[in-house]
């Protein structure tokens, strides 16, 4: 499956969890497209790669495409997160109750600061970073999220990594450098918002 086409099925599982929420029992091609921001050709192609067609006339099945789609994320068995880093971003993502919603269990949380480790941030006992180890294995954690600052944020994955996590999502306004059998995924607030300012100086002309 491509992975343009990954990074879209979540869209799309969203806008399911949605329609599911209201009742809604089938959907056509035309609606789940633009609930998601696609064209109804691209939705198509991508959802035929799960052997989903829907039914001509009839459409999508509502809750048989979730169930499709939760599958191949490997969103059927929940996914335990560790976060690293227990700032302002890192407290918020602690408490983001949409990860239980979306299958995932924040099952530990690591910081280096003093004043933080021992608190309970979400329900949970902030541990020190020499914990790392013990709080992945010890909750079969597979995912880690690094919301710390940029100069640290390598040695923490490489902590991540050498205690087992192999998926990590950072917040880290740098490069990490993983190995292969560990998937990365970045974001970068400031990045996003200086592309943003691209094109805004293009549309508008100021600035320049």
């Amino acid at each position: 499956m491509p992975t343009a086409t990954v990074a879209r099925l979540p869209g799309y599982l969203r806008v399911l969890h949605g329609l599911t929420a209201d009742g809604v029992v089938t959907t056509s091609s035309e609606e789940l497209a633009a609930g998601a921001g696609v064209t109804p050709a691209q939705l198509r192609k991508d959802l035929s790669f799960l052997g989903s067609y829907g039914r001509r006339g009839v459409g999508y099945d509502v809750l048989h495409l979730s169930e499709q789609i939760s599958v191949v994320l490997g969103l059927t068995t929940q996914r335990r997160v560790v976060i690293v880093g227990i700032g302002n971003l890192g407290h918020a993502l602690a408490s983001y109750s949409v990860f239980a919603e979306r299958g995932f269990a924040v099952v530990g949380l690591v910081d280096a600061d003093p004043a933080v480790v021992g608190t309970t941030v979400a329900g949970m006992v902030v541990q020190p970073p020499s914990a790392v180890h013990d709080v992945v294995s010890g909750s079969d954690a597979t995912i880690g999220i690094i919301a710390t600052p940029a100069a640290v944020a390598q040695d923490v994955c490489d902590e991540l990594v050498a205690a087992g996590v192999v998926g990590i999502l950072t917040f880290a306004p740098r490069a990490l450098r993983v190995p292969p059998h560990v998937d990365l995924r970045a974001v970068d607030v400031a990045s996003e918002l200086q592309i943003l300012a691209f094109h805004d100086r293009r549309r508008t002309g100021t600035g320049a």
